[in-house]
């Protein structure tokens, strides 16, 4: 038998093997059975090495006193790796389980920004391509990760601290150490990253080192997004073994997905290309963002190259943690004479960039981004999508016609918080979903047509009321269908302000049947309805207004890590 006793400030229980409930140690004798353990729990970080003990009496039936004693001298030291699991903006020192990330309004988990930005205006690349911190501002785009240590300074005299991760995730985010002056860029020391796994941290701080951690990739098909980090306390007191780990404690990030916009949100800047033959276009452009109050950002023929096309070229969305919300552009694989716009002119401060380019020939006109639309919330077969659904134009299940080529759809997917709808666009010639759809703000409301229609109805759980039709013709070119006449709903929606192509219909009582018709299915809903000519320079061309216009709205204001892919 025996007998088990703490010094103060050490906790002493025994688990037996057939129950595994515990009990303290040191209200009576315990017998010796297999599986039968002791605890040891230490209420604070010693001050000294060795200060605390567990002293073990052995006893026998036939004896008074103790046949013989051991002691074991202990010396408890708290190691942990904070960040900001709770989503508000601080490192806190939570008891939720940091090494895993869980969705949902009751979920926790750290999130990191892909640092994908360009905030020193004397660079020309993106914050993340090297490992060194140009300006200040560039920390704002990154995730404050704490290493706090409490314990006698001694025992780290033969014990190291080690951050580490694995080499994939090293591919995919940089570690920061702040080793000086905060105020300093040459204080922050590139120390886990592409060919870093591992890093023994010194202690120049005292009890507490900080860490700044960047994102370098988006979600996608192989990376779900969660990134861990660990600190390893390991003992290196014994010159004739190798290194042993003592303890790890470990954090994992989720990268923030990329996130799509609808046009319902309100709009903040247009984005419209002037060529040689579209200045009363603009024009028109302009003065609707006048009345919308929104930006415009007119991209001159200089560096267009007459390439119109501005929604073909990029997709304007978002990315956001708790402490930054951020503009981020999606170049499209597309390449028109627009190629290096959204690289050169959108790219910047606080404004981030991404793109996906197919390694084969892959790509087609359905890659344009005129082929890509986020739908408004919706509540679909009782499951709800509070940021939408994105929406891609391809072909009929098991058919052989044009995609979206697979690099683009693998990243959309892997984004998850919005999730994938593909409709059937083949049967147009542009083929693309901006063509026979959009959305419009309005209280209260949610055959090739037909079969789009009903995979609206089921995946976005509309209803027909929630559809609204708007006339348009189509005419067959190659087999293939063009709009006859200037596409309607192919229409620029800066709030309650609609720019919608000029439809030139047949003259009644003075007035376009078909401005008439389409103003008393919009009007009623609040909505203001502005036609615009775009017959010569856009409609001629295959295209309208949408097509040749783009825009950067605001972020929704559901938090994406509250929702449950």
């Amino acid at each position: 038998m025996f007998e088990v006793y703490g010094t103060p400030g050490v906790d002493i229980y025994v688990s037996t093997s057939m129950e595994r409930n515990r009990e303290r140690a040191d209200t009576r004798r315990w017998c010796f059975n297999e599986g039968l353990e002791i605890i040891v729990v230490m209420k604070s970080p010693s001050n000294h090495l060795n200060d605390s003990h567990i002293q073990i009496a052995y006893h026998s039936s036939h004896e008074q006193l103790p046949l013989a004693y051991a002691v074991l001298y202990l010396t408890c030291v708290d190691i942990t790796l904070d960040c900001d699991v709770n989503c508000e903006g601080r490192q806190d020192r939570s008891f939720v389980d940091k090494s895993q990330w869980v969705w949902g309004p009751d979920g926790y988990g750290a999130i990191l920004l892909v640092n994908c930005d360009r905030d020193d205006v004397g660079c020309d690349a993106q914050d993340n391509c090297d490992q060194h911190v140009s300006c200040l501002k560039d920390l704002e785009d990154m995730s404050i990760m704490v290493l706090r240590t409490q314990g006698p300074e001694a025992l780290f005299d033969d014990h190291k601290l080690i951050l580490h991760t694995s080499s994939c995730d090293a591919e995919r985010a940089r570690v920061f150490h702040v080793c000086g002056p905060e105020d300093s860029c040459e204080a922050y020391k590139c120390v886990l990253g592409p060919d870093r796994v591992s890093y023994e941290v010194p202690r120049l701080n005292g009890h507490e080192e900080r860490f700044f951690v960047e994102g370098l990739s988006f979600p996608d098909a192989g990376f779900p997004g969660l990134i861990s980090f660990h600190i390893t306390l390991l003992d290196d007191s014994n010159e004739d073994f190798s290194e042993t780990p003592i303890f790890t404690d470990t954090v994992v990030f989720r990268v923030a997905p990329w996130i799509m916009t609808p046009s319902t949100l309100p709009p903040l800047e247009v984005y419209v290309c002037r060529v040689r033959n579209n200045m009363c276009f603009v024009e028109a452009v302009e003065e609707l963002a006048r009345k919308a109050g929104c930006k415009l950002t007119i991209c001159p023929q200089a560096e267009n190259r007459n390439d119109r096309w501005i929604q073909d070229e990029m997709e304007l969305g978002y990315v956001q943690a708790p402490h930054k919300t951020m503009p981020v552009v999606f170049d499209s694989p597309r390449n028109g004479e627009l190629q290096g716009f959204p690289y050169k002119r959108i790219l910047g401060l606080d404004f981030g960039y991404v793109t996906r380019e197919p390694r084969d020939s892959s790509v087609s006109g359905l890659d344009s981004f005129g082929n890509l639309e986020v739908s408004p919330p919706v509540v679909a077969n009782g499951k709800e999508y509070p940021l939408g659904r994105i929406l891609i134009g391809g072909n009929l299940p098991g058919s052989r016609g044009r995609r979206v080529t697979r690099v683009v759809r693998d990243f959309l997917r892997a984004q998850k918080v919005q999730p994938l709808v593909e409709l059937f666009v083949d049967w147009l010639a542009v083929g693309h979903v901006d063509e026979f759809l959009s959305f419009v703000p309005a209280p209260d409301r949610k055959s090739c047509i037909d079969w789009n229609r009903e995979v609206l109805k089921r995946e976005l759980g509309l209803a027909d009321c929630d559809i609204i039709d708007i006339p348009q013709l189509f005419k067959t070119e190659r087999r293939k269908a063009v709009a006859f006449f200037p596409d309607l709903v192919n229409m620029l929606v800066l709030g309650r302000y609609l720019g919608i192509p000029k439809p030139f219909g047949p003259i009644i009582n003075g007035r376009c049947c078909l401005e008439e018709k389409v103003r008393s299915l919009l009007e009623p809903l609040g909505l203001h309805c502005t036609f615009i000519d775009d017959f010569t320079p856009y409609h001629m061309l295959h295209g309208e207004v949408h097509c040749g216009t783009n825009v950067r709205r605001e972020p929704f204001a559901f938090k994406w890590w509250h929702m449950v892919p």
